[in-house]
Parts: structure tokens; sequence; C-alpha cells
């Protein structure tokens, strides 16, 4: 497509006629127009115009002076926007599309929010939730510049320039003053600096009024961080972030599909489950701080105890948002990594959660989902993070964070979380995804293992120029059972992978530049003091580049061993008996399928029980021992018990914690239950 002309602007305007002045209606759809194509000198003499189609092109920004004063109507989805600050030119638009930008995030909603003072719908939305949003950060932001402000200006002395002391000071604001989740850093560093920079210019004095909104007391604590302990019953947007007290549902259809009578089985992982006592209505609540114990009668005193406090209860996954809902069984959970490159103590506070037929994306500082993806019938047991850089169309590298959900139904599909949509489908397997993992050196290669006691490799590609994925599959791995738990070798992860099964613990040749494709377990694992080698598996993670925790192949035990020492006694035999460092006490229930977790960096295992506790283990004095483990095992170095959170003054007494996880700074904790609860903890 060339340059665009008056006569092709005249047939394409609405009503017809042989002045530019007189439209009121222009379709540039669909026309492959490059931002170049734009111009502004053109364009400006569609004086009239009110509505305006640039939809399914390939724009990446559009030109600053367009000078179309009355516009109302703006389609510019599906195109390759980037920016949307130069679409505060247009004051009186009502209506904005910009669905299918996959460089545009949630703060770019947010930014065009604040600069359209009379904008009614986003992305064929009602804006008054995020236009509540906008005021509710503006009005805290202000107030912390503010405070900022004197206490930057008390520290100066006289004799110090004004000019340097306002420049000072705005790049003090943007690396000082922080509020709300972090994946909306974007939009509140953004206004942290107009802020910042309209307080330096007046000299402290002025601050306008689009700076200090008025807004209600109730929408204010809505989305204010929240202390206390809360079981939020509320409805919410698919794929949006909103307050607290948001309200309204849309699902993302999935295609009609019915799971395998088998496959069913899996959502049903426990004997005998326990009712909560709980009202109908879900509302913020307080409750008492939780019984944290340290390291009385019975657990580890070698290690003195971390202090934990309960944040957040959420009931996210209910089926049709029904508040009544305390039977969605949570499966797995993961924090989104930190890909901050070159920073070695960057972590995250963003957790992904999945169960039932949704997955959330929940930032843990303020408790609020940021994103919901619903896919009806399907019933979803792991999540795993990735991260890809995708390059434009015009050469621009861009880093896109890549969520991963699969279950029941065999498909893995591979979220595009800031974006907010689900960019592919991958049918993997006939039978139910039971876990998923990336490799941690190839970012677009994905394990999943399901039902039907097969491993398969993929490379998920990167997506094309239409954001679609074109997934490969490199390997097959059989096993002789249901493999439950994936774990790539910590050391060597491009050669082993390591699996816990409903049979025992297996390994496989995973190196790719084997010939064969297809590949059955080349190492069982047999656990010492008497353990069968069939025994069921379920837990498995590495605590650091060479010890393993596992779960299940001892009653009331976790095992932790050495990878390099066991497979230097291994030689050529298939049944290799693992050489253990410790063992850990747990619960002695007879449960199963309560998956562990580790912390690598702060050398922490973690794992959840039948009665809704978390046992902390602090191992990293047992991480160098050489000499034999002492017979008893190891005791917590705390366990954190369940708060029973209440509502209504009814307390939530009892629930199964399926699955825990921690951040790689340790200071949040996410732990799923089986009655549709995502506790989450903080370190104090």
């Amino acid at each position: 497509m060339g340059r665009l002309t008056a006569r092709l602007l005249l047939e394409r305007g609405v009503p017809k006629s042989d002045r530019l002045g007189r439209v009121r209606s222009l379709d540039l759809s669909g026309m492959e127009l490059l931002s170049e194509h734009l111009d502004p000198k053109l364009l400006c003499r569609l004086t009239k115009l009110q509505e305006l189609d640039l939809s399914n092109n390939q724009l990446e920004t559009l030109p600053a002076n367009l000078g179309l004063s009355h516009l109302r109507i703006l389609h510019c989805s599906n195109n390759q926007l980037g920016d949307v600050t130069v679409l505060r030119q247009f004051l009186k638009l009502e209506e904005l599309s910009l669905e299918g930008n996959p460089f545009l995030t949630i703060n770019d909603n947010l930014k065009v929010s604040f600069l359209l003072p009379k904008l009614r719908k986003i992305n064929g939305k009602d804006a008054s939730s995020t236009c509540s949003q906008v005021e509710i950060l503006n009005q805290e932001l202000t107030i912390r510049v503010t405070a900022h402000w004197e206490k930057f200006m008390a520290a100066l002395g006289p004799e110090e320039k004004a000019e340097k002391v306002q420049a000072d000071f705005v790049k003090s604001a943007i690396r000082h003053v922080h509020y709300g989740p972090e994946s909306l850093s974007e939009f509140t560093q953004w206004r942290v600096q107009m802020i910042s920079e309209e307080l330096a210019a007046s000299h402290g004095t002025r601050v306008s009024e689009s700076n200090t909104p008025e807004s209600s007391l109730g929408v204010a604590a809505a989305f204010r961080p929240r202390v206390s302990m809360v079981l939020c019953g509320w409805q919410v947007l698919s794929w949006s972030c909103l307050p607290v007290a948001a309200a309204g549902n849309q699902e993302v259809s999935m295609s009609p599909g019915v799971p395998p009578a088998q496959a069913r089985l899996a959502a049903v992982k426990r004997l005998g489950d326990v009712p909560l006592r709980l009202s109908s209505t879900k509302r913020m609540c307080t409750s008492l701080p939780a019984q944290v114990e340290g390291s009385p009668a019975g657990l580890s005193d070698s290690q003195p105890a971390l202090q934990m406090e309960p944040l957040h209860f959420l009931q996210c996954h209910s089926r049709n948002n029904s508040p009544q809902d305390l039977k969605t069984q949570l499966w797995a959970c993961a924090f989104e990594p930190a890909w901050e490159e070159g920073c070695s103590e960057a972590t995250s506070q963003t957790v992904a959660t999945c169960g039932g037929e949704a997955v959330c994306v929940i930032d843990c500082q303020t408790g609020i989902v940021l994103h919901k993806y619903k896919a009806p019938g399907e019933e979803f047991f792991s999540v795993a993070w990735t991260a890809l850089t995708v390059v434009t169309q015009a050469g621009h590298k861009k880093r896109w964070s890549i969520l991963a959900a699969a279950g029941l139904r065999g498909q893995v599909r591979l979220l595009h979380v800031r974006a907010g949509f689900c960019c592919g489908v991958i049918r993997a397997h006939k039978k139910a995804i039971a876990t998923l993992c990336f490799s941690p050196n190839h970012e677009t290669h994905l394990f999943t293992a399901s039902y039907d006691k097969r491993i398969i490799l993929w490379d998920i590609g990167v997506p094309n120029h239409d954001y679609e994925f074109q997934a490969s599959q490199l390997l097959t791995l059989d096993s002789t059972s249901i493999p439950l738990r994936l774990c790539p070798v910590a050391s060597c992860p491009d050669a082993h992978l390591l699996a816990g099964c409903e049979g025992g613990c297996c390994c496989w040749d995973v190196r790719l530049d084997q010939p064969q494709k297809r590949r059955g377990c080349e190492v069982e694992f047999v656990f010492s003091e008497g353990s069968a080698p069939a025994r069921r598996v379920d837990g498995l993670a590495f605590v650091n580049e060479d010890v393993i925790a596992s779960k299940g192949n001892s009653p009331g035990t976790i095992c932790l061993w050495s990878w390099s020492q066991t497979w230097l006694h291994r030689g050529s035999q298939s049944l290799v008996a693992v050489v253990v460092l410790a063992r850990l006490q747990w619960s002695p229930t007879e449960l199963a399928y309560f998956s562990l977790s580790t912390c690598p960096d702060q050398g922490i295992v973690l794992c959840g029980d039948e009665e809704g506790s978390v046992w902390v283990y602090d191992v990293r004095h047992l991480l160098t021992q050489l000499s034999p483990p002492p017979a008893p095992p190891q005791a917590p170095t705390q366990i954190l018990k369940w708060p029973q959170p209440g509502a209504d003054g009814q307390p939530v007494t009892k629930t199964m914690v399926n699955m825990v996880v921690a951040n790689t700074a340790f200071t949040y904790l996410a732990a799923l239950t089986d009655s549709n609860i995502v506790a989450i903890w903080r370190r104090c």
C-alpha cells in the first residue's frame, strides 16, 4: 500500500461527498498501512470526521498532529502499536479499540483512561472500572509524591540551585515513589514523573486538578493494599485488571470437545473431602493472626524460624463466579520469573494459579487478580512460565512473558499475559496433562507429561507476524506409569530429565543430538531403607545444583539425595540406589499428591498437608554434609498453621494445601487448597 490520497479517502468515507471536510466516518482497515502512510497534511482536512477505523494494518504509531478535533470513535485493533500517549490529541474520543496489539499492556489501558477524559468504552467494554482505578492511583501517587517533595526539600541546603533541585527531585521521585502491583509499574512510574515535574516546576505549590481527582472513600479503599486476611468472592473480568469490588465476567470460549472418561479421575485426588464452614456471602474480613510455630518441641531449633504473616485469602477460581463454590480444587501455581537482565537480585511478586476452568494471575502485594483466563469444560492441572524475545516487522525486539497452562483436555494453552489473550493451543496428548515445565536453557522448549504415560518435548517456537505459534515435537519419552512431576537435572538440563511417577522416580536421556526420537526410561531410582522401586513419587525438585528433594517414596518423610553421587555409582545399571543425604519429617498422612517445592536461592523446602498447614524446612546446613544421615528424620524449621480466616463470624476450619510455592527472594508464599482458596503469606 502506498501513500493515501484524497480520492481514496473520499471513496472509503461516509457520507459520499466531493469534499473531505464533509466526511464523518472513514474506513481504512485491512489496507496494510504503515505509520509513514498516514499523512497529517491530508488527514487534517477531515475536519468533521467522527469515526476512524485503522484496524488490521501494520501501524507502530500514529502521527502526533492529525488534527482530528471531532473524532469520537477510533478503531486501532490488530496493529503493532507500542505507545498510546499520542492519543492525547483526541480529547473528544469516547470509544477506543486497541485489541490485538501484542505490545500494549494493561498499563496502556490506564494511560488512555487518564489521557482521554471523555472515554466511555475500551475494547468494547465499559471503561468506568478502569477510570476508577486511574483516579485511585492518581490520588495515592499525588499524596506520595507530595510527601517525597517535603522530605526531599528538607534535606537540601540553601545554596543549591533551583534548576538542579528540580531535575534531581524528579529523578529521586521516580526512583523512590512506588505504589500498587508491579504489573502496573509502567503506568505508576509514568504518572510519578508527570506529577513530580509539575510539582517541581511550581516549587511545590501546585498540582493540577487532573492529578488530584475526586474519588469516593469506598472506591479508594477497594484498591488500597490490604493488610488484613481477605476471603474474596468477587466476579472478575477475563484478562483485565480490576479493583477488588469490580463486577462482571466474560468467558473465553474454547473449541468444544469431550474429555476422555479416564481423565476425569484426575480431578478427584483426595479421599473424603472435608467441608468448610463458611457463610454464603464472601466479603473482606479480618481475622486473628495465624499460629506460626517457631521452635517448640518437635520442631528443629538448628535454624531460626522465618517470620511469616498471612496476607490475603482469595476465592478467584469459582465456577460461574459463584461465592458458594468451595469444591473447586486448585492444583498448581508458579511465580513469574523476573526477567531483568544482569540483575541477580530481581524477584517477582506475581503468581499464576490454576484450578477448575480458570487460570489466574495475582499480585501478592495487593491481593488483586490482575488477569483471569477461563476455558469452560477444562480442568487446569499445571502452569509454567517462559519469556520469549519477539522481533517486530520493523526489527524492534520485545520481551514477552508467556504462561503455559494445561490439564484435563490434553491441550496446552499459551497465554500472552500482559496483552491479555491466548495466542496458541497445542493439542499435545489424547489424555489429560498432569504437569508441564519449560527447559531452563531453551526458552521455547516445553515438556508435557500426560496420563497416557508419555512425556513429550516440544519446541513452541516464536510467534509469527500474526502472533501465532507453530509448535513442533522434538522427543517422545515413554514411561511405565503416569508421570506426576517433571524436573530437568539442574547441572545438565539438556542431557537428563527426572520425573516423579506413580511407579517411582525415573530418568530419561533428553539429548537432542541423539538419533532416536522415542526413548524409554534410562534409569529408575531406588530409595534405601527398604523402599520399593515401584512406590509413587509425587514431589520432586532441586534444592541446589546437586541436591534433590523428593516425596512419596517413604511415608511421612521428604528425602534429600545427591544427584552427582548417585549418578557416579550408576555404572551401566538401570536400577540405581540413591545416595541419601538427609530425611525430613513430614505429615504421616496416607493421602497423596501434596506437591513440594523449593526456593534454591534460600535453601528452603516447602510442602503443604491435609490440615491446611505449610511445612517449612531450612536445609542449608544439610546440603554439604558428607556423613550418613542420622536415623530419625529432621524436624521442620517451622509449620505455618492454617489461620482459620472468618466470614460473617464463621471460621474456615480446615482445608488441604495441595501446593505451596515461594518467590526467589522468599518474600511471598502462595498456597493452593482443595477448597477453592488461594492463601498468600508475606515475610515480615
